[in-house]
Order: structure tokens, then C-alpha cells, then sequence
């Protein structure tokens, strides 16, 4: 509220401004006085304007989780009111043998997981036409090691029908790509065919990375942690992971660099299996961090953003084995 109400009183100043502008081109008509110094006041206003707007744009790129995380927290309590957690236990999905990521990844020469996404908040609309259902099923024809699927709606205009209809779809191990911050949360992927879940260290305590992964793997769900940079590594490191997740997207500006995959990567222990995420859209990239010790990598708008992504993300893994 504090950023739109300087908007407000920045244009109130600006008409005042012009007001005063208006007034003093009338005395000029008879007067005559030097137009140069008096307009030099605009311009100047106008720069400052500029630099608000600036600001404007980097407060939200730098608040964007903490957004995104107090709206998941509403759709949490209001979905825990509509299906409660026996209900999702009752899903046939929960007594369902889950596939292993890991194994995926430990037996495959190019460890892509591909992705299904629609959107985002740093890339706006990406492909809002491709059938989620055909997407997982050229996944799978393609030869990928696995199929992330993004169920935040407002964000990522995803959903639990999308993880729904993908494992209709295929037999791939899916990752439930989401802002889990409940255990709640976990159950759901469980109840709809998830095999694997994403924890992002950023908006998790190690209290709550511990208790979700370990009621991940009760349920014999891969987990998946996201990390961004080494303080987030350190308090995550335990046991009850299985695969840690470099992103290489910096959080307050939106750029990628695949140096972060390539720093944190020594300190990563080697019980994870190392994923990289972000930023990876060509061959080239995929072979300058497997010498870092990456057997996983996350690839989303590289095939989403073409007419086919089974299609492209074929073309993508054959070309990489022939490297």
C-alpha cells in the first residue's frame, strides 16, 4: 500500500506542477521571462518518476515469494475445509507403488526432467494451447527422465487436475512443482499420483524441511530440495532428502547464471543426487555441469514454448547423446 500511495501523491505533485507550468507560459505571453530554467522543473520530475517506477519493479520482483506464500497459506486453510485429509487418503493414488526419480536419474544418460508450465511470474504467458495429457505422453515418448508438473494456479496458471490428467498419461515419475509450506500439502500430492515433491529451502525453516521431508518419504515420495545459494544449503542438509536442487534464477532480480549451479556444486555432499534447474536451454549448458557432478536437469520453457514440447524435447535428447 505504501508504494501505491507514493505513486498517488508523485502524480498529484506532477499535475500540481503542470498547473504552475500552465500559469507561468500565460505571464510569458506578456513578460517574456527565460522558458529554459522553468523547464528544467518537469524533466526533472519526470526522472524521479522514472527512478519510483524503477523501484516499484524491483520491491515486487524481491517480494514475489513472500506473495506468493501468503496466498498459498489462504488456498491451503480453504481447501483443508472443502476435502479434509481423510479424504485424500480414500484417493486410489495412495496405495499406489510410486517410481522412483532417483533411480530414473542414476540409470540415464541425460537426466532431463521435463517440465509442464504455462506461465510464470518472470516469464509472463509461455504456452497456455499444449493438452497437459499430450505433453506427459511426448515426454514419456521422448526419453525423459521424468515429468515435472506445476499445480500453483494464480502464478503458474497450473493445477492438482493437471498432475491428475499427466498420470493418466504416463508411467514417468511426476514432480508435484509447488509452494509447499503444509503438510497438507504433501498428502495432496500423494492422493493425486505424485512420485516426487519440490521443498524450496527459501520459505521453509529447517523445521519444517525436516518435517515434510519425513513425512515425504513415509510415503514413499522422492523429495526434491531447492536451494539458491549456501546459506540455504547449509540449513538444509539432512538424511531425509534425496536429490538437492541447484536454481540457478536469482530471486530479487530474475537472472540466471549457471555459475551458481557451478559454485554450489562442491558443496553439496555427494549422498544427493544433484539437480540444476533454470536457465538450461541449450546442449551446451547440459555438458558444462555434468563435470560439477549434475545428473539431473530441469528443463521447462525450452520445450513449452514450441507448437510440440514432446516433439522438441526428442530432438533436444537425441542431439544431446549424440554430443
Amino acid at each position: 500500500m505504501a508504494v501505491s500511495s507514493q505513486v498517488d501523491i508523485a502524480d498529484t505533485q506532477h499535475t500540481t506542477q503542470n498547473t504552475q507550468h500552465t500559469t507561468h507560459n500565460t505571464k510569458h505571453t506578456t513578460q517574456n521571462p527565460q522558458p529554459t530554467t522553468h523547464n528544467t522543473k518537469p524533466t526533472t520530475h519526470n526522472t524521479q518518476h522514472t527512478t519510483h517506477n524503477t523501484q516499484h519493479t524491483t520491491d515486487y520482483k524481491m517480494n514475489i515469494l513472500d506473495h506468493i506464500v501468503a496466498d498459498k497459506r489462504k488456498e491451503v486453510d480453504f481447501k483443508k475445509l472443502i476435502i479434509p485429509v481423510s479424504q485424500l487418503e480414500q484417493s486410489v493414488f495412495f496405495e499406489r507403488a510410486t517410481v522412483s526419480l532417483v533411480n530414473k536419474l542414476q540409470h540415464s544418460s541425460s537426466g532431463i526432467i521435463a517440465e509442464h508450465k504455462r506461465r510464470s511470474p518472470s516469464k509472463s504467458v509461455i504456452n497456455q494451447n499444449l493438452n497437459v495429457f499430450d505433453v506427459a505422453k511426448g515426454y514419456e515418448d521422448a526419453g525423459v527422465c521424468g515429468i515435472s508438473v506445476l499445480t500453483d494456479g494464480k502464478y503458474f496458471g497450473g493445477s492438482l487436475d493437471d498432475l491428475l490428467l499427466a498420470r493418466a498419461s504416463c508411467q514417468l515419475p511426476l514432480l508435484r512443482k509447488e509452494f509447499i509450506i503444509d503438510t497438507y500439502q504433501i498428502l495432496e500430492a500423494k492422493a493425486y499420483g505424485a512420485d516426487v515433491i519440490l521443498l524450496i529451502a527459501a520459505i521453509l525453516s529447517k523445521e519444517e524441511i525436516k518435517q515434510f521431508s519425513e513425512l515425504a518419504k513415509s510415503l514413499n515420495l522422492d523429495v526434491l530440495l531447492e536451494i539458491h545459494d549456501e546459506e540455504e544449503l547449509h540449513k538444509s542438509v539432512m538424511p531425509s532428502l534425496d536429490m538437492i536442487g541447484v536454481n540457478n534464477r536469482n530471486l530479487k532480480t530474475f537472472e540466471v547464471s549457471l555459475d551458481t549451479s557451478k559454485h554450489l556444486s562442491t558443496l553439496i555432499p555427494n549422498d544427493f543426487i544433484k539437480v540444476s534447474e533454470s536457465g538450461i536451454s541449450n546442449i551446451e549448458a547440459i555438458k558444462a555441469l555434468q563435470p560439477y557432478g549434475y545428473q539431473g536437469f530441469l528443463i521447462g520453457e525450452n520445450f513449452m514454448k514450441t507448437e510440440n514440447a514432446g516433439e522438441s524435447a526428442s530432438t533436444f535428447i537425441k542431439d544431446l547423446l549424440k554430443y
